[in-house]
Order: C-alpha cells, then structure tokens, then sequence
C-alpha cells in the first residue's frame, strides 16, 4: 500500500486559527473562490491532533446581503463584509466577470483600502489584482494577473508594474496570481509560507495537483502571446521561433523585416508590447524550457542550440523572465 498523506505538524503549539475571508462578489469566478479554499480546508484536514485546533479558519465574505452568485450561476452563501479596522490574517480577492462592477463600488473599494491595512498579507486571484489596483493596493508594486488581463491592467493602473510572465508574484506583503488555476499554486504557496514546505506538498499531494509550481514558471506560450499580437510580424516570429540559434540582433531582425533599425524599433513594440530583445529572449527561455522538461541534454548544449552562447547567459535569463534558474527549473518539471 502507498503511505497514507502525512498530518500537519503545528507550526506553533495551541496558536490561534489564522483568519482568512476571501471576497467575493457577483459573477465571482467559482474556482477563484473554491480553489483557495480548498487549500486551506484540506490543511486543516491534515492538521495534527497535536497542533490544538485547525491552522485556518476560512470565510466568505460578500458586499451583497444573502449571498452571491457565480458567473457559472451557482449561489454561494456568504457572510457579510468584516469590520474594516478588525485585525485579520490574510485576505483574498477573487476575480471574474463581474469584478470591474465591483470595481465601480466606491464603498467596496474604500472597504478594501481599510481592511488591507489591518491585515498581515493580501492576496488577489486571476482579475481579482483590479480591485487591488482600484484600491491604490498594486501602486508601486509588482503585480500578476490573467495573461488576457496584463496589458489592459498595466493600461488603466501605469503605477503598477505588471508581470506577464509569472504565475504567481509576492511583493511584501501583497500577493497576486495568474488565471484561476493559479490561486490554488499561489494558496500552496501561503501554506507553504506559513507552515512550511513539507505542509504545502502534504496539501497538493491530497488535492492530486502536480506537487507545487514556483511562481516564476510561465503561465502563456511567448509563440502564442506574439502570434496572438500580430501586428504584421506573424511571419518574422515564425521565422525568430524556428531560428534562436541565428544572429537575432536588432540589425537582423530589421532587414528580416524589410525596415530601417529605426523605424522597427519604433513599430516593433507599438504591435506587440515589448522590444524586440524581450521577445527574443522570451522564446529562447520557452524552447531551452521544453528541452530541460522533454530532454536529457545538458544545459550546456541547449544554451547553445537556444542561442543564448552559454549556460551562463541562460541562466541570466531565467531568472529574469522565470525567476529560477535552469537547474532548478529542471529539477522541478524535468525527466525522471
């Protein structure tokens, strides 16, 4: 027989519940709310005898008297908003259909705003970061959201620095996730943060999700996201996509294009929403990315087929478009 999923350790012996009221609204995205829920509930449900009580005590909460229904039409009972100036452990927005309308709630997002500053962390799911945003919560701050999400978000709030690429990013004390499925990595996360890294894979284990993804691997294709931004460059990136190991500098890719220098380096990044050495690195990281996952081959190697000339080049630009490096991103998701 496989060992059974271990119990919790508590963290700290007798410690009160952590509160967490995750907010909902409506047209709320279901599984915004059901996937961090379910975290937390099933670290409850293996919490040691010995840790005197659950880890989390989970609400949620709704500005609507009588509950909420989600964009998929099912009610959900919640209970009324907290008092604003009442300490809280850890609050999280979830997103959906209807939160632009929430949004519009100046009475909501003056809530939000109060609240925020008596909690120990914020966390926002999928669209749930424009509630954050609307509540100043995002200024100055690294940010995720939905890949369909980033640019119009990065539009409408310019002091947020949005990250297209992460699945999950914590600044301080503000953390915000990717699309759906990606609150329940950034709730392991919480987790793991909270009661430790055996806890979270105790938690994903049960849940049968693939143990517990970092935030840094990327949620979108980079083919897809340029393919998707057209622009009139469809044929270049397929051409870039089917040769990283050629020269891919700014000269290049202009003749590829039938441009000046000046007037692609102009055009480039009004069609697509990034410079052209971003999106030649963002490609070069996808395809070593399927190599260390799909392959045996040294990183060595596959810098060199990438184009990145070394595997410290590579490992730079992990880093910076998936904030872990080669080694650790193979050990993760590789082979065997």
């Amino acid at each position: 027989m496989p060992p059974s999923t271990p119990r919790i350790p508590p963290s700290i012996p007798g410690c009160t519940p952590r509160r967490v009221e995750v907010l909902a609204f409506p047209a709320v995205q279901l599984l915004d709310l059901a996937g961090p829920l379910q975290v937390f509930g099933t670290a409850c449900d293996l919490a040691a005898p010995a840790a005197g009580g659950p880890p989390y005590d989970a609400r949620v909460v709704a500005p609507s008297a009588g509950g909420v229904t989600a964009s998929v039409g099912l009610g959900l009972a919640t209970e009324p908003l907290s008092d604003a100036d009442a300490p809280l452990d850890t609050l999280v927005v979830a997103g959906g259909w209807g939160v632009q309308a929430a949004a519009r709630d100046a009475a909501l997002v003056r809530w939000l705003a109060r609240k925020a500053a008596n909690c120990r962390r914020v966390v926002s799911v999928c669209s749930g970061a424009y509630l954050l945003a609307e509540a100043g919560l995002l200024d100055g701050r690294r940010a995720a959201t939905h890949w369909d999400h980033c640019a119009d978000l990065q539009r409408r709030y310019p002091r947020v620095a949005v990250e297209p690429d992460p699945i999950f990013v914590r600044d301080g004390d503000v953390w915000t996730s990717a699309g759906v499925t990606a609150g329940i990595d950034l709730a392991l996360a919480l987790v793991e943060d909270d009661l430790g890294r055996a806890a979270a894979l105790a938690v994903a284990r049960q849940l049968v999700v693939f143990l517990k993804r970092p935030g840094g691997q990327a949620q979108y294709s980079a083919a897809l996201a340029l393919q998707d931004a057209g622009g009139g460059f469809e044929a270049l990136h397929a051409w870039m996509a089917g040769h990283l190991g050629s020269d891919l500098g700014l000269a290049a890719l202009a003749r590829r294009a039938g441009m000046s220098e000046r007037s692609f380096l102009r055009r480039y990044p009004a069609a697509t929403g990034m410079t052209p050495g971003r999106a030649v690195e963002r490609l070069r990281v996808e395809a070593a990315r399927r190599l260390l996952v799909e392959t045996a081959v040294p990183a060595k190697r596959i810098a060199e087929r990438c184009g990145f000339g070394s595997a410290e080049t590579m490992r730079r630009a992990f880093l910076r478009v998936l904030g872990v490096p080669p080694a650790d991103y193979r050990e993760r998701f590789g082979p065997g």
